[in-house]
């Protein structure tokens, strides 16, 4: 695995080879503009007037090239502009011609990302292409957003026999250890006795995994303070209400959200943002043997909520109310929670959009504005309150999951909204979290989604 930093210099007027970009609007007259080698060489490339295509252009000698790469917009760079050439070109040090790669270094790095963990032979790192960056700033913001993302790709894609409940929990520490942070981990007793809800979910795990909730406390008391909360599932059985083998396949993926509340904790703590942050992992393994939670068993949450189990695989829900519920103790006045949480989200809105429940309209606008300037794609979905119906209860106060598929991503985050902190501006994202095929920049597997777009919005408010 190559290191970030390695990925991106500073421009000191090295020697480097030159990227030309251009687009669509600019091509013809770029083109015209060339030397009859280059449009010779450009022709025989095929390039053309659309995203990600380039060429190799010929110097005066073997050795002396540049490339010319088509862009959407050569004036403003995208994240993944630049990811491609990071894939596919040779070995070496490049540099933009006229500008600064800006937000493109991003898509330059996680283009060089490579998981083989479990490589016999591990493939080679991409590490030998280098961008050149006259701007220290942008470049360091860079290399640490993508180091942050390396570590949740590798945390997502690593097999639940190696990342369980207890690999959650040493990763917090790792996390609190770095950063001056404070750990606190309730499991056994504790959780049987004042986590309800994350009881019934993990109570069925083997020795080791067992459920627990992950907690880390950073920064001023006197700062105002934040929680970030991430489901940490780290497989998905479905329970009782056992999922299809095809259901299954994917589940390592389901602790995704502790993968993002994770790596939103680092960057607040590496960036020594000014809040109080309270970071949240409920971590269990959703399994089956004779103590596994039964459909129609009746749970007590930590609010004192009674929950009907409606179905078993509608778990995800239930230990995030537990971990909102210990939020809400804290008083923050901005809580987020990630969760790969519903199927119909994704029916909804595919992979690749991430579905974002806000209960105030100010923080929505601000996050959607903040997907838009970072290419962190989502889509507000509403709160529709008379959808609570569906999740009446006749024995308890409600059921974890309505019947029937309609709108089941928007009753899911109602269950939710019972549970979120009384007072504080709060933001669910039910993220999917992987690349069912590879992208310029984006691998095959495991992806940070609403990353970035969450930690411009605490910058913006936050920062100093």
């Amino acid at each position: 695995m190559p290191d970030p930093a390695t990925l991106i210099q500073p421009d000191k007027g090295q020697a480097a080879r030159s990227i030309h970009l251009i687009d669509a609007k600019g091509f013809d007259a770029w083109l015209a503009a060339q030397p009859p080698r280059h449009r010779t060489a450009a022709m025989a490339q095929k390039l053309a007037p659309k995203g990600y295509s380039s060429a190799i252009l010929p110097g005066d000698g073997p050795e002396d090239w540049s490339v010319v790469s088509v862009v959407a917009n050569a004036e403003k760079l995208s994240p993944w502009c630049l990811a491609k050439l990071a894939e596919t070109l040779p070995e070496g040090i490049y540099r933009v011609e006229g500008q600064d790669p800006g937000k493109a270094a991003y898509g330059w790095i996680t283009a060089q990302y490579v998981y083989d963990r479990y490589k016999k032979k591990p493939e080679k790192p991409v590490g030998d292409r280098v961008l050149l960056s006259s701007d220290p700033v942008k470049m360091e913001e860079a290399v640490r957003m993508a180091a942050v993302a390396f570590k949740l790709r590798d945390r997502i894609n690593t097999g639940a026999n190696d990342m369980g409940p207890a690999d959650l929990e040493a990763a917090a520490a790792d996390l609190a250890k770095a950063y001056g942070g404070t750990l606190s981990v309730a499991k056994g007793a504790e959780v049987e006795k004042s986590y309800g809800l994350l009881h019934a979910v993990g109570k069925a795990a083997g020795k080791g995994r067992e459920p627990r909730l992950i907690e880390i406390e950073w920064g001023n008391p006197e700062h105002p303070r934040i929680a970030i909360i991430g489901k940490g599932v780290c497989f998905d059985s479905g329970g009782l209400d056992i999922k299809p083998a095809s259901g299954m396949r994917l589940m390592k993926k389901d602790m995704g959200g502790a993968a993002h509340a994770l790596a939103l904790a680092e960057l607040v703590m590496q960036n020594r943002l000014p809040v109080r942050l309270h970071m949240l992992v409920p971590a269990v393994e959703n399994s089956i043997n004779g103590e596994a939670s039964r459909p129609g068993d009746v749970m007590i949450s930590r609010k004192g909520i009674t929950v009907e189990q409606s179905n078993t695989d509608a778990e995800g829900r239930l230990i995030l109310a537990d971990a909102l519920t210990k939020a809400e103790e804290g008083k923050p006045e901005l809580v987020f929670d990630f969760a790969t949480l519903t199927g119909a989200a994704r029916v909804a809105l595919g992979a690749d959009l991430q579905a974002l429940f806000a209960n105030n309209d100010t923080l929505a606008a601000d996050l959607i504005a903040a997907a838009e300037t970072e290419a962190d794609p989502m889509w507000r979905m509403p709160l529709y309150d008379p959808y609570k119906e569906l999740l009446k209860s006749d024995v308890a106060d409600m059921v974890n999951a309505a019947e029937g598929a309609f709108g089941g991503a928007i009753t899911a985050a109602l269950f939710l909204k019972e549970f979120a902190p009384e007072g504080a501006e709060w933001a669910h994202f039910d993220i999917f979290c992987w690349n069912g095929s590879a992208k310029p920049g984006r691998p095959k597997g495991a992806e940070a989604v609403s990353l970035r777009a969450t930690w411009k919005v605490l910058k913006d408010r936050y920062g100093r």
